[in-house]
């Protein structure tokens, strides 16, 4: 599973300074300054939980169940949540209406939020000695 998530983070991160490039650069004429303000407000949280991501695979005090939990509930929250973010930022560029698929954001960002509290939870339930 170390493996796997460490995988994951490093696609994740790798793809999210690419997309950062991409909407700074080729995307600034093309969708305009508050569609780019989304655009990266994407890739931030990408970024963010690909750290978090790193963070988790390294964690020697998280059970691999609670890691397995966390890479799941991060990768699919990001997939959605950042995703959703990158489609209705460009949305004037493909004929297809992604804002008929937006209610995924709010899924992906309550993924990421649940993610959050399990790792709380598991902190929680650490044994001090």
């Amino acid at each position: 599973m170390k493996k796997t998530i460490f995988c994951t983070a490093a696609l994740f991160g790798f793809l999210a300074v690419v997309l950062g490039a991409f909407g700074a650069h080729a995307l600034k004429e093309a969708i305009g300054k508050e569609a780019i303000g989304t655009f990266e407000t994407g890739v931030k949280y990408q970024m963010y939980h690909a750290l978090l991501l790193l963070f988790i695979g390294n964690l020697a005090v998280l059970p691999e169940k609670s890691k397995k939990i966390l890479f799941w509930l991060i990768s699919v929250g990001i997939i959605l949540f950042s995703g959703s973010i990158y489609a209705l930022a460009t949305n004037n560029l493909s004929s297809f209406d992604f804002r008929t698929i937006g209610i995924v954001t709010p899924i992906g960002g309550t993924l990421l939020i649940v993610a959050w509290a399990v790792l709380f939870y598991n902190f929680l339930r650490v044994k001090t000695k």
